[in-house]
């Protein structure tokens, strides 16, 4: 069942409101975590939070749309942290090298995210069985990264290339830093986020 607030679309909801949705969130991001997409029922997240399952199904439709707001407000967060550390950077090289080192710096204290992101993005289908999250999701991604080295190419700070390669590279090129980060918790993310700062700076330089 859908909030009593929510008609054609528009959502207006309480602060309380807020409170709870964010509150289901974490829970969900916890449990997924823990246990994997495939045991992360309703039923546990609601337990893990001290509801009733019936309060999440007030405010979520199904599971998929939960999963779905898990994804929206985790890659909210990150691109409101890049967002603010990007601020004030007027060199495309600055902001490329910004760009990796503030994602890092952002998701070091997420690894939970990332492990319930990845569940998401292995499990979650459409409505014909295909994975809800892939490469055309990722479009908004590659175009934001395609201004950056629009804008280096633009200003001469960078040598000509094709930016989509690029900017697909550079996503990839993240998401990998992350996976094999979440797999080994040992392994130095603030190094390793150097490094394909340094990596990508290279490559763009005349």
């Amino acid at each position: 069942m859908r909030s009593e607030n929510e008609s054609g679309g528009q959502t207006s909801r309480s602060f309380i409101e807020e409170a709870r949705r964010a509150q289901i969130v974490a829970s969900a991001v916890e449990v997924i975590a823990d246990v994997g997409f495939v045991q992360a029922s309703l039923a546990r997240i609601a337990k893990h939070a001290g509801i009733s399952k019936g309060v999440i199904s007030y405010h979520f439709a199904g599971k998929d749309e939960l999963m779905e707001e898990v994804v929206n407000r985790v890659y909210t967060a990150i691109a409101d942290h890049v967002a603010a550390r990007m601020e004030g950077v007027e060199t495309a090289t600055g902001l490329l090298r910004t760009h990796i080192l503030s994602v890092a710096e952002h998701m070091r204290g997420h690894r939970a995210q990332l492990r319930a992101l990845g569940e998401i993005f292995y499990n979650l289908r459409d409505s014909e069985g295909k994975p809800r999250y892939g490469v055309d999701t990722n479009e908004e991604i590659y175009r934001s990264l395609e201004r950056i080295y629009q804008l280096g190419q633009s200003t001469g700070e960078f040598r000509p290339f094709d930016i989509r390669v690029m900017a697909v590279t550079h996503s990839s090129a993240i998401d990998s830093m992350f996976t094999y980060w979440v797999a080994r918790p040992e392994h130095d993310l603030d190094a390793h986020a150097v490094e394909l700062a340094d990596l990508f700076e290279r490559a763009v330089k005349k």
